[in-house]
């Protein structure tokens, strides 16, 4: 029996995610489009809550191309909050919204929100040691910075936990147990 991180234990869903996504470095700029929103989606929720609507959240905002949120307008936005496989928050709705649009102002600038992430730790994720969850903390001096500047750029709910919840999800941050299996497969 593989040991793996504690807060995935219990739920088949919870363990696929965390053996083969959480902690992954994610280069691809819808994809970080996706977890970006999700971690919104997920504020004073469960991340099970959010995993569990993951398909229909996908299929909703359109497989997350920010392209196209980007041109999301009111009638979308209404249909979004009748959407009962969603979580109908208007405030999140519109944050995801206004996300794309300045994910899309990196790339009018010749950049990507991917490149500005990496930049902060040199294109090397963080490797982190922690033996206990409760020692893994809700965010850093990084996960800091990193929000007050994505709130200078226009960028909504991205305080400093859930931007470290995204460093985390996206392998920016090593967060995996020592003990974890995947600690030392994502070490290299």
């Amino acid at each position: 029996m593989k040991n793996r991180c504690q807060w995935c234990e219990g739920d088949p869903q919870y363990v696929n995610y965390h053996d083969k996504e959480w902690g992954v470095p994610v280069r691809d700029e819808q994809k970080q489009f996706e977890f970006l929103t999700l971690e919104i989606f997920q504020a004073g929720l469960s991340w099970i809550t959010v995993l569990r609507k993951r398909e229909n959240f996908r299929k909703a905002f359109d497989q997350f191309d920010f392209h196209k949120v980007a041109k999301y307008k009111e009638d979308k936005i209404k249909a979004l909050m009748k959407d009962a496989g969603l979580i109908r928050n208007q405030l999140k709705i519109k944050a995801a919204l206004n996300n794309a649009k300045c994910f899309t102002d990196f790339q009018k600038k010749g950049g990507s929100f991917t490149d500005y992430l990496w930049g902060f730790v040199n294109y090397r994720p963080i490797q982190n040691n922690y033996e206990k969850q409760e020692d893994i903390p809700s965010k850093s001096s990084l996960s800091q910075v990193i929000s007050k500047n994505l709130k200078k750029r226009g960028f909504k709910f991205v305080g400093p936990t859930i931007i470290y919840a995204h460093l985390q999800a996206t392998g920016i941050v090593n967060d995996h147990l020592t003990n974890c299996f995947r600690h030392q497969e994502l070490k290299g």
